[in-house]
């Protein structure tokens, strides 16, 4: 993926003078520019008005609470919901204050003192996954190789899904996954043709389904809830290599998964985001795990 011409842009909202300077001194070397802002006031304005590709912002605030801010900026049709937003605090940040941020539209919540190489980490998951928003408008609804939806089409069907599903209080789950084909088997090319044929020909009616990169798909699933990404996953692999006594591709999956999608509060379009987060996250960390969620253990 082709990297932006400009720097990313750091919202970093903080009135602790000590905090912010810390956290220029990890983003600044490391290809960031940084805009400040000392009061919730002032972050919603700079975030309205400097279109950060990031924000980062304390809970604490002299005048609006961190959380407030974050649910504002969710609210406001104006802001880009594909911009991430994280939390920090020098209060506590146990599993309720982790919940609370995320509901207010926070991806992630953070204790300080900061680990400076994690952080860095995350950002560039999170930007990594706002940049592939970013380019949903300059494509057409379906993408051509594939014949699935593109990346924008899915989005637009993703919005549709999303108040159908809402007006039944039913669960969502949306699932972006990645093709790997194994050694000794067929090409890249025709592993993924096979991969958007079975999607094609056994994808639910309910079920938007979308090819979103070179070698990533993604599945909005109605009524579908977190324990059912796994079996998916598996009937994919089967049908794909039915025949085979071992499979012809691995697919390794992020997930974002609501029990209730009129309680959520949560725009599909963002769970789309966490979900490519969550994979993201998953290939750059290494290992043999399959999927993962997005949402980070609570239980700390």
């Amino acid at each position: 993926m082709p990297r932006p011409s400009r720097p990313p842009l750091v919202l970093v909202a903080n009135d602790q003078e000590w905090s912010a300077r810390s956290l220029e001194s990890i983003l600044a070397p490391n290809g960031y520019a940084v805009l400040r802002a000392y009061t919730g006031n002032q972050a919603l304005e700079r975030a309205r008005e400097g279109r950060p590709d990031l924000i980062i912002l304390d809970a604490q605030m002299p005048d609006i609470h961190g959380f407030e801010v974050c649910h504002q900026l969710r609210q406001d049709p104006d802001f880009n919901p594909a911009t991430p937003i994280i939390i920090t605090t020098a209060g506590p940040s146990g599993r309720a204050q982790r919940l609370e941020a995320y509901r207010a539209g926070a991806w992630e919540f953070l204790g300080q003192p900061l680990d400076g190489e994690s952080l860095l980490l995350k950002l560039e998951t999170f930007l990594a996954a706002k940049r592939m928003a970013d380019r949903v408008d300059q494509e057409p609804l379906v993408d051509a190789a594939s014949g699935l939806y593109s990346s924008r089409g899915l989005s637009r069907r993703a919005r549709e899904i999303g108040s159908e599903v809402s007006r039944r209080r039913e669960p969502l789950t949306c699932i972006v996954f990645t093709v790997e084909p194994q050694a000794g088997q067929d090409g890249a090319d025709a592993a993924l043709a096979r991969v958007a044929d079975v999607l094609r020909r056994q994808g639910r009616a309910s079920d938007a389904i979308g090819r979103v990169g070179q070698a990533e798909f993604a599945i909005v699933a109605p009524a579908t809830q977190a324990e059912g990404v796994r079996r998916l996953l598996d009937r994919l692999e089967e049908s794909i290599s039915p025949a085979a006594e071992t499979p012809t591709v691995r697919l390794r999956a992020g997930y974002y998964s609501v029990p209730n999608m009129a309680a959520a509060k949560i725009a599909p379009l963002e769970m789309l985001l966490r979900a490519t987060a969550a994979l993201r996250d998953l290939t750059s960390s290494g290992g043999a795990e399959r999927v993962r969620d997005w949402a980070p253990s609570l239980n700390n």
